[in-house]
């Protein structure tokens, strides 16, 4: 299943999964807001919590101007556009955002803006966007273009992020930005250590950011990177290694667990040719902890799509783009150990009211 494709396909719906913290049967799912496309369409990625106690997101689609939108949700529902992308100041942002420690969010448009290869932005939680840079200002682009994953800010105030396209090697890049908009590109992509790095990064307990790539490396199907601060990456796994690629391929992006070890999910590939979840040690010993479309009709899941997240309980919590009971993908919970169990299963309700992620 290609990315885009399912996203243009996805319904709009934002979901509150509740209790997380008891028995696994009294799981419950509300859908908080149905999305119309005059308040955005396909919101794509995850919602962060801001310190005023409501959520922020983007809409990749939709606004009054169809090139997406930033957004606050409360937790009964109360949906606010906060803005509304016009291509002058970016378009289709597929990313989530991230709060800075100055209150502001921050987030990455993959398209548009002065140059029509994505930008940078600040807003504010009531509403102010600021456009903080201009991918390809450079000549060829050399410093980068589409990000489509968000950003992270780092221990030391900067953020960092990916582009999937640009570079010196048109095979995107590492950068990082300053709060006020002063761009660095730590490396830039070759196809022997993968290209199109789609994911999130993460920064570790020891300061360093490791992330993924969807391709290239060794075996064309993308790999596991460690990059410092200063810009030196080292290829940590690259994935399809093993025969018939039973390790999976198109990794998802990482999140560090509680152990240390970096855990996540991979598109394609696995002993059923439909995605994994794996753990990867800090050093790049990679372990296979689940083989989604392990039950009969794939009633577990197929084709994850997204990075997971660790709850305080320890498991890991994520979504599948297919299968499950109704074909239209699953929310899942997964044990450090592997055992996976199948929260909820989309397209539950008459007409998939509850949403669809095929």
């Amino acid at each position: 299943m290609n990315k885009f494709n399912w996203l243009m396909k996805a319904c709009g719906v934002l979901m509150l999964w509740g209790t997380v913290a008891v028995a696994l049967p009294a799981q419950t799912f509300t859908t908080l807001h149905s999305f119309d496309v005059t308040d955005g369409a396909n919101p794509y990625s995850g919602l962060v919590q801001a310190t005023d106690g409501n959520f922020y997101g983007t809409t990749a689609n939709g606004g009054a101007n169809n090139f997406g939108t930033v957004f606050k949700i409360a937790s009964s529902g109360n949906l606010t556009t906060l803005h509304s992308f016009d291509e002058t100041d970016g378009a289709y942002p597929y990313s989530g955002l991230v709060q800075g420690t100055n209150g502001d969010l921050y987030g990455t448009t993959y398209s548009a803006g002065a140059h029509d290869h994505g930008t940078v932005f600040k807003i504010t939680p009531s509403g102010t966007l600021t456009t903080l840079y201009n991918f390809c200002s450079q000549s060829k682009c050399s410093d980068g273009a589409c990000p489509y994953a968000g950003l992270l800010q780092g221990a030391d105030g900067n953020f960092y992020g990916t582009t999937g396209l640009g570079g010196t090697a048109e095979l995107g890049t590492v950068f990082k930005i300053t709060p006020s908009g002063t761009l660095t590109i730590l490396h830039s992509f070759d196809g022997t250590d993968g290209y199109y790095a789609d994911g999130p990064l993460v920064q570790s307990t020891g300061g360093n950011f490791y992330g993924t790539t969807e391709f290239g490396g060794i075996y064309s199907s993308g790999n596991a990177f460690k990059i410092t601060p200063s810009g030196t990456l080292t290829t940590l796994y690259n994935f399809c290694s093993q025969s018939n690629c039973p390790d999976g391929a198109r990794a998802n992006g990482l999140v560090q667990g509680t152990d240390g070890n970096f855990y996540g999910t991979t598109q394609y590939r696995g002993a059923n040719d439909q995605g994994t979840v794996f753990k990867i040690t800090p050093s790049g010993t990679l372990t296979t902890l689940y083989n989604f479309c392990s039950q009969s009709k794939c009633s577990d899941g197929a084709f994850p799509l997204a990075p997971l997240v660790q709850t305080t309980d320890g498991n890991f919590f994520g979504t599948t783009s297919s299968g499950g009971n109704n074909a239209h993908g699953t929310v899942f919970t997964i044990t450090l150990s592997g055992t996976l169990t199948t929260l909820y299963n989309f397209c539950s309700l008459s007409n998939c009211s509850d949403g669809s992620f095929h």
